[in-house]
C-alpha cells in the first residue's frame, strides 16, 4: 500500500517519443507534467545517479524492499531532510546499481550488504518504477539498463608522499574549479599513479569542486608531507560524461595507498583462536568491534592479528553497524576456520579521513596469498547447502558466461563449494570490489563450464585446483539464479530494510 500511494503521486507523468538516430527507433522519454519541475527528464537510455552521504549517527535516509518472485529492489520510503531526499531519490525508484556493481538480480540481503559496506558514501543508479517497466517492455528482460565503468576506467584515489621535488604536480585552470594537474616527469604524483591530464576531484576526502585557487593551495599546504587525491584521467572523465555518471569517490580504485585492510585466515587450534572481541567506541565515536588480548603463538597471532585491530567484515560481509552478539554469531557460524577483514588504527584514521569504507579497496590491497581472493584452494564440500544459495539447473533457468581477469593481488575474488550428493560446484562467496564481483558472479551460481570444459565429472576437483594458474581471462559458464528457491527460503514475499 505504501508503494502504491507513492506511485499514484507520479501519475501526472506523461510519455512522449523522440527519434533516436543511434538506435534508429523512436525513443520513449518520460517528462514531468506542469506541476513538477520541467527541467527534470528521465530517459530510458540514461538512469539517474544519486550520490548519498551518511551523516554521523544517521542513515542514508531511505528504505529498500524486494518483492520475491520478481527481480529488482524498490525504494519504499524516503525520509524527509535526509541525504536521500536531497539527492533526488524517490519512493518507487528501482535500484539498478550500487557503486560500480549491477544489482538488479542480486538477493535483497546482498544489495543491503553492498550499501552498508560502502561506508559513509554510496552511489546508487536508479530508474523510476514506471520508466523501468517501459524500458523492460521495449528492451527485454535480458537487457542491462545499468551502465558501469570497465576495469582501469575509474577514478583513482592516489596517496602522494612529498620528495625533494615536492608533490610533483602543478595546478592549471581558472580562479575557481574545476582543476587539472600538470605532472612533473618522474615526480611523486606520477609514481603514485596520478594519470597525465588528470582532473582533481578531492583532497583528503574534501571536494574541491567549488574551491577557489587560493583555497586549494591552502588545503594542499595544510596536508604537510603527504596528501591523498581523488583524480580522474581524461578517459575516465569522457566515459562518465557519456554515461551521465558523476565522478564519484565510491567508484575509485586505490593506488599506492599508505595503509590497507587486512584479510586474516584463522584456523582454530586446540586452545581456540586466541583473541578476544570487545565492543567499544572507535575513532569516530561510534561503537565498533575491536580485537584484543591476542595470545602469543596461537592461530590469531600467526594469521597476523594485532591487538587494537577493528573488525570490519566477517567472511567478506560487512559488520558495520552490527551489535556485539550478532557479530560473534557470524564468527561462530564459520566453524573452525574463519575469515576476518580488519583495519589497524592507522588504516582506520586514513579511511575515515577520505570518507570511504576500507572494504571498497579490498581487491587493490590484498596479496595473492589471501584466501579471500583465491578460487582454487577453497573448495568446501557440503551435504545440505542452504536453499537460497543453490541455483536451478540450466535447462530451467538458462545460463550466462562471465570473463574474469585477476586483480592486482593475482586472485579473482570468489570461493567455491560443492555438493557431496551430486555433481554441483557453486559460488559460495564473492569478495566485494573484486574481479568476480565486477563480472557479476553471485553467491549460489552453479559453475557449468570452466574455460570451455564442462564440470560434472570425476575430474572436477583436479580442474578446479588449476584455476589459479589458468591463463587469463578465466571464462566461467554459470547457471542463473532461481527465484523459486528464494520463495521457499522466505515465504513472506516481501523484505524491507532501512538504510
Amino acid at each position: 500500500m505504501e508503494a502504491a500511494a507513492d506511485l499514484k503521486d507520479t501519475a501526472s507523468l506523461t510519455l512522449k517519443f523522440e527519434f533516436n538516430p543511434k538506435l534508429g527507433i523512436d525513443n520513449p522519454v518520460l517528462s514531468l507534467a506542469e506541476d513538477h519541475d520541467p527541467s527534470e527528464l528521465w530517459s530510458l537510455e540514461r538512469p539517474r545517479f544519486c550520490l548519498l552521504s551518511k551523516e554521523k549517527g544517521r542513515t542514508f535516509g531511505f528504505h529498500l524492499q524486494q518483492e520475491l518472485g520478481r527481480a529488482g529492489h524498490v525504494v519504499s520510503m524516503v525520509e524527509p531532510g535526509t541525504s536521500a531526499q536531497r539527492q533526488g531519490l524517490r519512493a518507487g525508484d528501482r535500484i539498478l546499481g550500487v557503486n560500480n556493481h549491477v544489482v538488479e538480480r542480486e538477493d535483497h540481503a546482498v544489495v543491503v550488504r553492498r550499501i552498508q559496506a560502502s561506508g559513509p558514501r554510496v552511489l546508487l543508479t536508479v530508474l523510476a518504477q514506471h520508466v523501468h517497466d517501459v524500458a523492460r517492455a521495449q528492451q527485454g528482460d535480458d537487457a542491462c539498463l545499468c551502465p558501469t565503468l570497465g576495469p582501469g576506467v575509474r577514478p583513482r584515489l592516489c596517496h602522494i608522499v612529498k620528495d625533494e621535488g615536492g608533490f610533483g604536480f602543478s595546478i592549471t585552470q581558472g580562479h575557481r574549479g574545476p582543476f587539472w594537474l600538470v605532472l612533473t616527469t618522474g615526480g611523486a604524483a606520477e609514481r603514485a599513479g596520478v594519470p597525465p591530464g588528470a582532473r582533481l576531484l578531492e583532497v583528503n576526502g574534501v571536494s574541491v569542486e567549488k574551491f577557489t585557487h587560493n583555497q586549494l593551495r591552502r588545503k594542499l599546504r595544510q596536508s604537510g608531507e603527504q596528501v591523498t587525491l581523488l583524480v580522474a584521467g581524461p578517459e575516465v572523465e569522457e566515459k562518465c560524461r557519456q554515461l551521465g555518471m558523476p565522478l564519484a569517490a565510491p567508484l575509485a580504485e586505490g593506488w599506492a595507498l599508505p595503509t590497507k585492510p587486512r584479510c586474516l585466515h584463522i584456523e582454530k587450534g586446540p586452545q581456540g583462536f586466541g583473541f578476544l572481541l570487545r565492543e567499544e567506541k572507535g575513532l569516530d565515536g561510534h561503537l565498533g568491534q575491536f580485537l584484543w588480548e591476542v595470545d602469543p603463538g596461537l592461530p590469531a597471532e600467526k594469521a597476523g592479528m594485532q591487538a587494537g585491530d577493528r573488525l570490519v567484515a566477517v567472511a567478506g560481509e560487512s559488520v558495520e553497524g552490527l551489535g556485539h552478539e550478532e557479530t560473534v554469531s557470524r564468527i561462530r557460524a564459520q566453524g573452525s576456520c574463519v575469515f576476518l577483514t580488519v583495519v589497524d588504527p592507522e588504516a582506520d584514521r586514513f579511511f575515515s579521513m577520505v570518507r570511504l569504507s576500507p572494504l571498497l579497496f579490498l581487491e587493490s590491497t590484498e596479496t595473492s596469498a589471501s584466501p579471500q581472493d583465491t578460487c582454487s584452494a577453497s573448495l568446501v564440500e557440503t551435504k545440505n547447502p542452504p536453499v537460497e544459495d543453490i541455483a536451478m539447473p540450466p535447462d530451467s533457468c538458462g545460463s550466462r558466461q562471465c570473463f574474469l581477469y585477476p586483480g592486482p593481488g593475482g586472485g579473482y575474488g570468489f570461493r567455491l563449494s560443492c555438493v557431496a550428493s551430486g555433481p554441483c560446484v557453486f559460488i559460495s562467496q564473492v569478495t566485494l570490489g573484486s574481479s568476480a564481483a565486477r563480472a557479476g558472479l553471485q553467491m549460489g551460481d552453479v559453475i557449468l563450464e570452466v574455460n570451455g570444459f564442462p564440470l560434472g565429472g570425476e575430474n572436477d576437483l583436479e580442474r578446479l585446483q588449476q584455476l589459479a594458474e589458468a591463463e587469463p581471462p578465466l571464462c566461467l559458464k554459470l547457471a542463473a539464479r532461481s527465484w523459486q528457491g528464494l520463495e521457499a527460503w522466505n515465504p513472506q514475499g516481501l523484505e524491507r530494510t532501512g538504510l
